[in-house]
């Protein structure tokens, strides 16, 4: 366990010691994470449209409140 903390640390500091990313690669990498975070959106959504009452009910959401988080569009949190 400590192997991977001092491990994990030195990872960071390397990271650290590194030039920042070019602009052009950072908004890249910003739009990649953007375009993630709406596919999983979209993938969960429309699975939260098939599940059943009692599933539902075990994660904690009213038939009603899931129609309405299943019918946003992907871009809306």
């Amino acid at each position: 366990m400590v192997q991977q903390a001092h491990m994990a640390q030195s990872n960071m500091s390397f990271l650290a010691s590194r030039p920042a990313m070019p602009v052009m690669a950072h908004l890249a990498v910003a739009f990649a994470v953007l375009i993630t975070k709406w596919s999983q959106r979209q993938h969960t959504r429309k699975h939260l449209r098939h599940l059943t009452v009692q599933q539902l009910d075990d994660v904690g959401l009213s038939p009603f409140e899931a129609h309405n988080q299943a019918n946003l569009p992907f871009w809306r949190p």
